[in-house]
């Protein structure tokens, strides 16, 4: 029988990714959750940074600990040991789908599970890093939006490094590896080094966020298509390669990734491109997790609404008809 530990207050002390996976296990089942570690991950400081958990910075003492309902010590990784170094290992992207741990693919969850070096990030489903072997050495790659960031050159040295040494790896990454996950760039990366690399497919959440609050991208009568677009740089921007006139002419519902801090200029772009002004949107965050919000606008009054109501990343906007579509609590 599984112990229900909704609503209950848990301590986690320590603050590697393995900790990150048990906090992200322990939020799924519906828990407060404390970090108590001097030195955390930066996933765990994202999750500390958006609310999701309390994080407190030192060593774990008896006052740490007290009232908690619940306290977990997350075993270290142990050593694989040379036998297990044995010629020339693979490496093998994992999309890991929007947030929810259950939205990994089968073959997703087989690679983790037979990984010996699991390269992750924040995005990624951190529950579903409980599947790895208790010898899996799990590195921690988190790029956090103005904060502490690990260079793509430095991830695709790793997995060159790891695989050479005869490891099998797993990068595992939120969403799909190929929408704006820079996987064809890791793949380059291990085929120059002569690394045996392959794809797993992952859900992604420019249609997984969307569909989890019930907003469809497409819906007969609406729109016959839909078009994903990253946000992370505004219009105008130099390295902005975007066409907003043509985007607002498509009669495609258009979805927005990566584009909480530039959303009022989009939307603005968009009206300034002829696209109506009274149009529906929403912007879904934290898609598919119990932290999950939905707000919804019109194109106009999106980025108020949105900041208004403190949505930060990672969210999802939708702009179109389709925002309009009563969808799910």
């Amino acid at each position: 029988m599984e112990l229900s530990v909704t609503g209950l207050h848990a301590v986690v002390v320590g603050g590697d990714i393995r900790a990150a996976a048990q906090v992200a296990a322990l939020l799924e089942s519906g828990a407060r959750v404390t970090v108590v570690a001097a030195e955390a991950t930066a996933t765990l400081e994202d999750l500390a940074a958006r609310g999701l958990i309390d994080l407190v910075a030192r060593d774990a003492g008896p006052d740490d600990l007290t009232g908690a309902d619940l306290v977990l010590r997350p075993a270290r990784s142990a050593d694989p040991g040379p036998d297990r170094i044995l010629g020339t290992g693979s490496v093998t992207l994992v999309g890991g789908g929007p947030g929810d741990p259950g939205l990994v693919t089968v073959a997703g969850r087989d690679a983790i599970a037979s990984a010996d070096v699991v390269v992750t990030d924040r995005l990624a489903p951190l529950a579903a890093l409980a599947w790895a072997r208790p010898d899996a050495e799990i590195i921690d790659v988190a790029k956090i939006p103005h904060g502490r960031s690990t260079s793509q050159e430095e991830i695709n040295r790793l997995l060159v490094e790891h695989a050479k040494s005869g490891r099998r790896v797993v990068r595992f990454k939120g969403g799909d590896n190929f929408v704006f996950g820079r996987g064809s760039e890791e793949i380059l990366a291990c085929l120059d080094a002569g690394i045996e690399v392959r794809a797993v497919p992952g859900v992604s959440s420019s249609i997984a966020a969307p569909a989890s609050a019930g907003i469809p991208v497409t819906h007969r009568g609406l729109t016959q298509g839909f078009t994903v677009i990253s946000g992370h740089v505004p219009p105008g921007h130099p390295d902005s390669t975007l066409d907003y006139a043509a985007l607002a002419r498509t009669g495609t519902t258009l979805v927005v990734l990566m584009g909480v801090r530039t959303l009022g200029a989009i939307c603005a772009a968009l009206v300034e491109a002829g696209l109506d002004p009274s149009t529906p949107a929403a912007v879904v965050a934290d898609g598919t997790l119990p932290s999950q919000r939905v707000v919804r606008a019109t194109l106009a009054t999106l980025d108020q609404v949105a900041s208004a109501a403190g949505i930060g990343a990672p969210a999802v906007a939708v702009i179109g008809d389709v925002a309009d579509i009563p969808g799910l609590a």
